[in-house]
């Protein structure tokens, strides 16, 4: 049994060592400036200590698992009463034999053992002993347990965005091979430019995207990237600016945050031969992103663009990543469709 219970202890030894040590220490100080007797408190301690160990080690990993944790009440508070009763009888007998016939030196008047108020006395200390060292080893507990449910919760965050991301990365190639498909089959001399810039953004994508973060800067220039591929698909249908205010230099965010809604810009944007007119904003301020996209969409067919996968992925992430941080808000006018999303830059 007792193999078992030492092979269950979560706390390092060094530490149960050093509880003890101290305690041994404080309680020879404590008795023997009461008794004013060095000696007397020594061989008294060296006597009780290795028995309030026992009892305390027998109770925190024997009797709360085995009852206490199952409920099993009446069964603890019965075992737990024999042990402190076997315990009195042993450290009585062991402080007659091996230090004094004189039981409590430290008591006025009787000092007699196996009285009511001797068996009280010695019962209060050992409970004390037992409360303070399972109140240090379920604090232990309660602190592992809640930094093993962070741990978990973290991994679980961290796969679900891996998958969000993986389900970003084959959406933006199936739309762009689509794109070159159409330029083939019109025999197109821009496929040729289309197939390099693809190669250019794949390197982003199968690379960058590993990186929990990464830079703003690198983001936008991904945008630019798409906005070329499809100025070779459109032609002169695309109008597009992209805007700056404030310094970039040092933001990271996650990758791939804002491609879907580009994307959706086009989605929506390239019916009956129209201009597909697209303006992305990026504003640093008071330490906070501001990213806005604007595009104008065929608004006989749709009184509102529906989001496809991607823009429902975004969403997912924000909340994951950002909690209740950040801000998404989209709006219709008239043909114009726009989307205003804000991000916190500093969150951790």
């Amino acid at each position: 049994m007792f193999k078992r219970i030492f092979s269950e202890f979560r706390i390092p030894v060094r530490y149960h060592f050093l509880f003890w040590s101290v305690y041994f220490v404080f309680n020879f100080f404590r008795f023997a400036t009461i008794n004013n007797n060095y000696w007397y408190s020594l061989k008294s301690n060296l006597v009780e200590f290795p028995l309030n160990i026992i009892i305390t080690y027998f109770t925190i990993y024997y009797l709360i698992p085995r009852y206490i944790l199952k409920k099993k009440y009446l069964k603890f508070v019965i075992l737990f009463t024999c042990s402190l009763a076997l315990f009195y009888f042993i450290r009585t007998g062991l402080n007659y034999i091996l230090v004094t016939e004189s039981i409590w030196p430290e008591a006025q008047g009787n000092q007699e053992p196996f009285t009511l108020i001797h068996i009280i006395e010695s019962m209060i200390g050992t409970i004390y002993v037992v409360a303070l060292v399972s109140a240090i080893k379920l604090t232990y507990d309660w602190a592992n347990e809640k930094k093993r449910n962070d741990d978990l919760q973290r991994i679980q965050l961290e796969t679900e965005l891996n998958f969000l991301k993986s389900q970003i990365q084959p959406h933006f190639f199936f739309n762009t091979l689509n794109n070159l498909y159409a330029l083939v089959i019109k025999q197109s001399p821009n496929a040729a430019n289309v197939v390099m810039k693809l190669s250019e953004i794949m390197q982003y994508v199968l690379y960058e995207v590993k990186e929990p973060k990464i830079s703003l800067m690198k983001s936008i220039n991904y945008l630019y990237s798409y906005l070329e591929l499809e100025k070779l698909r459109y032609g002169e249908r695309v109008k597009s600016d992209i805007s700056i205010e404030g310094n970039i230099d040092d933001i990271a965010i996650p990758p791939l945050l804002f491609l879907p809604f580009l994307e959706n810009c086009f989605k929506h944007g390239t019916k009956h031969h129209e201009d597909i007119n697209v303006s992305i904003d990026f504003v640093v301020k008071d330490n906070f992103l501001y990213f806005t996209v604007t595009n104008n969409f065929v608004k006989s067919e749709n009184k509102k663009p529906k989001h496809g996968i991607g823009i429902e992925n975004v969403k997912r992430r924000l909340q994951l990543l950002y909690g209740s941080s950040y801000s998404l808000k989209t709006k219709t006018k008239g043909n114009i469709y726009s989307v205003n999303l804000k991000l916190p830059l500093n969150e951790n």
